[in-house]
């Protein structure tokens, strides 16, 4: 379990995180999400105790990480994928890991076989390309067979097969009731991972919640339309709660009434209808709805 408390990291005029508090729970996925700038990074190295907090508190297993005797074995940490010694080959530079907490060679081998590295275990490490690096860091956050698992982006530069294995298996690693913070800015790979979602914005807390209650608290449920009579349509379905989005020439995005009463309806009345679709909100725009006030980078809207 991480449990963080009113934490709040300063740099010189700049708060990065503001009186944070959240928990993560063994045996679910959590999701860490935020725009850039938002502090998840900062968050993520005040628990392994890269960063001093200003205030407050953060603990794994109920400890200071400074504090834990065997951290390796504890906590696996994905932070930057490129923080390893160039010159040595993949599995040298996780014997070297290991061998600072007496994990024999074979554990070595597990995990190199476990992230499928096999075919570069040795060759230098500064020649991976970007998804080998990744897989080669999350090897070495496996190393110790630890019961807390912290990866930030770890899916960035993998190929599908990559992407679809460590979905599986951090699902699986909370299975047997680890603890699993996971940050990706991947919403449509988020929502097939997580079980429960913590989302930062300006260095606060916007929303900590199960992914399900997420999703139908920030986001609405809507009807496609298409009918060539979609006015005829529209007009009988008028009222206080019903939101009507014209999207092109007869067609349009209905809120506030369900498909088959669309339906019923247009039947009723006689109005041929070519398209009635029900669509759900989804992850993506829960978050966008949640840090669109938030973001402290954006780009220029194309014309």
């Amino acid at each position: 379990m991480i449990v963080a408390e009113q934490l709040t990291k300063r740099f010189g005029d700049k708060t990065a995180v503001s009186n944070v508090s959240f928990t993560v729970q063994p045996g679910k996925v959590t999701g860490f999400l935020g725009p850039n700038g938002a502090g998840k990074s900062t968050t993520m190295r005040m628990i392994v105790g890269l960063d001093r907090p200003t205030s407050g508190t953060v603990t794994v297993a109920g400890q200071n990480y400074a504090h834990l005797r065997s951290p390796l074995t504890e906590v696996g940490v994905l932070l930057d994928a490129k923080a390893v010694h160039t010159g040595r080959s993949a599995r040298n530079h996780l014997r070297a890991m290991a061998a600072t907490h007496g994990i024999g060679r074979s554990r070595v081998d597990e995990v190199i076989e476990l992230t499928g590295i096999q075919s570069v275990a040795g060759k230098r490490a500064g020649k991976f390309s970007l998804g080998m690096g990744q897989r080669l860091g999350i090897a070495a956050a496996l190393l110790g067979d630890p019961r807390t698992l912290i990866l930030d982006e770890p899916v960035n530069g993998l190929d599908p097969e990559g992407v679809r294995w460590v979905r599986q298996f951090v699902r699986h690693l909370a299975a047997e009731g680890r603890t699993v913070l996971l940050s990706s800015h991947l919403m449509s790979e988020m929502a097939q991972t997580a079980d429960h979602v913590i989302v930062l914005g300006r260095g606060q807390v916007l929303a900590d919640a199960e992914l399900s209650e997420l999703v139908r608290a920030w986001t609405t449920n809507d009807v496609v339309v298409r009918s060539p009579r979609l006015s005829e349509l529209v007009a009988a379905l008028a009222g206080p709660d019903v939101t009507v989005t014209a999207s092109s020439p007869g067609v349009a995005e209905i809120s506030g009434v369900t498909a088959a009463s669309i339906g019923d309806l247009a039947a009723s009345l006689g109005i041929p209808v070519h398209e009635l679709t029900s669509r759900t909100g989804s992850l993506e725009d829960a978050y966008l709805a949640l840090t669109g006030d938030a973001v402290e980078y954006t780009s220029k809207e194309i014309a």
